[in-house]
């Protein structure tokens, strides 16, 4: 079977890994110099590389940490104890135990009872469709409480969601609040993050590896312009004055760019693929001389800071890996036609820098060596109340034609673990060796899956 995948992120590459090893011929079409997509990496000024963007992999990855293991590079694997915090009326807090949990000072006793029991909670649930048409706002209100919500809650889904989540299902906190908690492992719930040593690129490049050795093709620099449909079948993909035949062609891009490839698709197929929204994410690094918190993640509850919160991942990646260097995340997710998407990147960088002063006054700017802004459109596929109906499935209505992109993987987050999960499942549905996976369970973890039947 001869399939074209188009898009070199981690998911065509996931997917072309996947088809590979079961004998499937692969050629895969990715339009920029490097493969990756949002997991993709960059290299600063002095030639070190790392992620474009902020990733960790949890000890509860397992679909992951096997695969690690499957293609030899799990002892690339490094783990560290990290710690969270939230920055609230201009202090940091920390919450990383009992005392400080009991100390924190936004929340009255009976408020950290509530956020307590809501994070516990949580873990319970086990029909998570039933939240469906629940908005995170009554949910969040009906278990934590007005007080916990207006300090806490509010304050992080507004910054989230670019001002607007009225619509949002209770099951987008329910998902992350089961990722959170399963960072904390042991008697001692210590939480932990880690990473694979050269970040994602390392999985990347072994998967790229084992795909060339098993006879498949990956061509950098080589948009595709058009997927070929004739007669409701898909024939091949559209590179330049060349059409290249496939017995199947797989797009692993997100739904609006999709669309752009499939012209000849029915105008009904084009209109349910419209439906799909996503959130787009300004997500600035700025590279530091030494550490700038030591958190992990610092939350921010304050509506005049605009990025969501301090990613600083050399909280669990030796700076040693990343060329001595620490790195921070201040990530601002919007809605693709954001203002902030058209800001400069100037413009970003003296926004950013200044509320960085406003948070940290003693910060000196001659610690950064660099500071690079990223954007992306279209990051995080956004699942409004009882819209799971609008989840594309794998297979499309054309034949031989199929779609695996992130805009499937419901309600679990978006990540390394999901995707990978989610290929192996798109791998199975177009080789026909498995059931077509309903869009409610792709990317769901195994164990939930269990759980829930």
């Amino acid at each position: 079977m001869k399939v074209g995948i188009i898009g070199g992120g981690i998911m065509g590459i996931s997917l072309g890994y996947f088809l590979s090893q079961q004998g499937a011929q692969v050629e895969i079409f990715e339009a920029s110099s490097v493969l990756g997509g949002l997991a993709g990496p960059l290299v600063l000024g002095d030639g070190t590389q790392v992620d474009r963007f902020y990733h960790a992999i949890l000890s509860s990855d397992s679909h992951l940490r096997q695969l690690c293991a499957e293609l030899g590079i799990a002892d690339q694997l490094r783990f560290r104890q990290t710690k969270t915090g939230f920055y609230y009326q201009g202090r940091i807090h920390s919450m990383n135990n009992v005392v400080e949990f009991l100390r924190f000072p936004p929340l009255g006793w009976i408020d950290r009872f509530r956020l307590g029991l809501t994070v516990l909670y949580a873990q319970f649930v086990r029909d998570w469709q039933s939240l469906e048409g629940i908005s995170v706002e009554e949910w969040l209100l009906r278990l934590s409480g007005r007080g916990t919500y207006e300090n806490i809650w509010r304050p992080m889904l507004r910054a989230k969601f670019d001002g607007g989540f009225d619509h949002i299902p209770a099951t987008w906190i329910w998902s992350r609040l089961v990722r959170m908690k399963s960072t904390r492992g042991g008697a001692s719930q210590k939480e932990e993050a880690g990473h694979l040593i050269g970040g994602y690129a390392t999985l990347i490049k072994a998967m790229a590896a084992r795909i060339e050795a098993a006879g498949g093709k990956i061509h950098l620099r080589c948009p595709v312009q058009e997927v070929v449909i004739e007669q409701g079948r898909a024939q091949g993909v559209r590179l330049g004055n060349e059409v290249r035949p496939f017995d199947a062609a797989v797009v692993t891009l997100q739904t609006p760019l999709f669309r752009r490839l499939i012209p000849a698709a029915g105008q009904e197929y084009h209109d349910y693929l419209g439906e799909t929204e996503y959130l787009g994410i300004i997500a600035p690094l700025l590279v530091l001389d030494g550490p700038l918190t030591g958190y992990w993640t610092l939350n921010i509850t304050e509506d005049r800071i605009p990025f969501t919160g301090v990613i600083e991942t050399t909280a669990y990646i030796d700076p040693q890996y990343v060329g001595g260097h620490h790195l921070v995340y201040l990530p601002k997710y919007t809605a693709p036609g954001s203002r902030w998407q058209q800001m400069t990147d100037d413009e970003i960088k003296t926004t950013w820098l200044q509320n960085l002063q406003i948070m940290f006054p003693d910060f000196d700017t001659r610690r950064i060596r660099y500071f690079l802004v990223h954007r992306e459109r279209y990051v995080e596929p956004l699942h409004r109340l009882n819209s799971t109906h609008l989840i594309p499935p794998v297979k499309t209505p054309v034949k031989n034609l199929y779609l695996a992109t992130t805009a499937q993987i419901y309600p679990a987050l978006t990540n390394g673990e999901s995707v990978s999960r989610h290929a192996r499942q798109s791998a199975q549905i177009i080789l026909g060796e498995g059931p077509v996976t309903s869009p409610k369970m792709a990317g769901v973890p195994h164990e939930v899956q269990v759980a829930i039947g």
